[in-house]
């Protein structure tokens, strides 16, 4: 199969502890000058956890906002701890691009309390994951797309060709930061903005379907480089749908993926 991320290295090049150099991987897919959704959610989460490290804490529930189109170009984050507690803890974070405020977020963190629940715990295996498929973009979208070749999605059911929910596992080719090893919230992250694509109800070509928020609802931090997005979208009647997507990894179910659209023809 051929490397669709030779030229990719990873979604942002670090320049500071707090500063980035966006790269191709995070491109958007309708406009190459602007960043996809997804990349920019990673680095608010990974700026999240640096607020106030502990490693029995965990992002619990984030809600990311997008303020407009996000260039590419430098990127600052920072994060402030605006509610402080034992077991439960609120964080703010935004990021800034070029110096103007692109994204913001606000995170509710919990403590961990290791196997106290455990015999209410019921896991089940979702689908199994497929081996090797080729790799495409969205019809009428050019295939050097950065964000799409830095993902990998082996579907279950449903395609890019097709409209309607999609059943599909999901990877991080390259790093969210160059040098880095991605946060399992942050690949969640990463990923989570694909949920509206993947499930795309009305052809792209003749219709916007824009999410300008998303809010991730988190269980279980997903384990290892892999997981399942069960995604759908649906469509009032009066031009906004909602996409609603769950999350799983290979021992079970880790969060719950939601985001408003604006849907409108082009």
């Amino acid at each position: 199969m051929v490397d669709m991320t030779e030229d990719l290295t990873a979604f942002y090049l670090p320049i500071d502890e707090d500063v980035f150099e966006s790269t191709e991987a995070t491109q958007s897919p309708w406009d190459f000058s602007l960043q996809h959704g997804g990349p920019p959610a990673g680095l608010l989460a990974r700026a999240i956890d640096r607020a106030r490290p502990a490693e029995d804490m965990r992002i619990a529930r984030v809600t990311i906002d997008m303020l407009g189109g996000i260039p590419q170009g430098r990127m600052r984050t920072e994060a402030t701890v605006v509610r402080p507690g034992r077991r439960v803890e609120m964080i703010e974070a935004k990021l800034w691009a070029d110096d103007r405020l692109a994204v913001t977020a606000t995170a509710w963190r919990i403590r961990l309390s290791p196997d106290s629940t455990i015999e209410v715990n019921h896991e089940e295996a979702p689908a199994t994951l497929p081996g090797e498929q080729p790799q495409h973009v969205f019809s009428g979208v050019d295939p050097s797309w950065g964000y799409g070749r830095a993902m990998e999605w082996r579907f279950v059911s449903g395609d890019y060709d097709s409209l309607g929910p999609a059943l599909a596992w999901g990877r991080l080719r390259v790093p969210l930061v160059a040098g880095e090893t991605t946060s399992a919230t942050a690949q969640l992250l990463t990923m989570a903005d694909s949920a509206n694509g993947l499930s795309v109800e009305l052809p792209m070509a003749e219709w916007f379907s824009i999410p300008s928020t998303l809010t991730a609802t988190i269980q279980r931090a997903p384990a290892g480089e892999w997981m399942l997005m069960d995604a759908r979208t649906s469509i009032g009647a009066d031009g906004i749908g909602l996409t609603r997507a769950q999350v799983y990894d290979e021992r079970g179910f880790s969060a719950e993926i939601a985001q408003p659209l604006l849907v409108a023809r082009r």
